[in-house]
């Protein structure tokens, strides 16, 4: 798996805590910016990992900001993504198996820095179900044609 990553300032710091971690799970990534923490605007980032997901290019995205819902909102604009704003770790977990989400936003001024990680964690662990939710997924794929 190869994760397209990026953040807007107010996420940077979680942005560079969660390639650390994606560096000792041994999970490729790139990282799509910013490279510095000064003020950027989101959907700067969010598109062109938003837009690498959907072209096939990367398997899942992870993007943060300070509160996710920018990134959340951005990324959703571009087809075939399904970003989903997560803040609890069940979340993460039931955004995968039942929704096939495929770009993960977390807000860094709203989430803790562990709690953080471990959605991450439980995100990329998680797989998509199928069954019944393909369906449902199915349905907005469809819509979004």
């Amino acid at each position: 798996m190869v994760i397209a990553v990026g953040s807007d300032h107010g996420g940077f710091n979680l942005k560079e805590s969660i390639k650390q971690m994606l560096t000792e799970m041994e999970i490729e990534f790139k990282d799509f910016g910013p490279l510095e923490c000064k003020s950027v605007d989101y959907p700067d980032y969010a598109i062109p990992v938003a837009e690498a997901v959907s072209k096939g290019e990367f398997e899942r995205g992870i993007l943060i900001c300070g509160t996710g819902i920018g990134m959340s909102i951005a990324a959703n604009k571009v087809k075939g993504i399904r970003a989903a704003l997560v803040s609890d770790i069940y979340s993460a977990k039931i955004t995968r198996e039942h929704n096939n989400s495929n770009v993960l936003c977390i807000g860094e001024r709203v989430t803790g820095p562990q709690i953080a990680l471990e959605i991450v964690k439980a995100w990329i662990h998680a797989e998509f179900e199928g069954g019944r939710h393909d369906r449902r997924v199915n349905k907005v794929v469809e819509y979004e044609k």
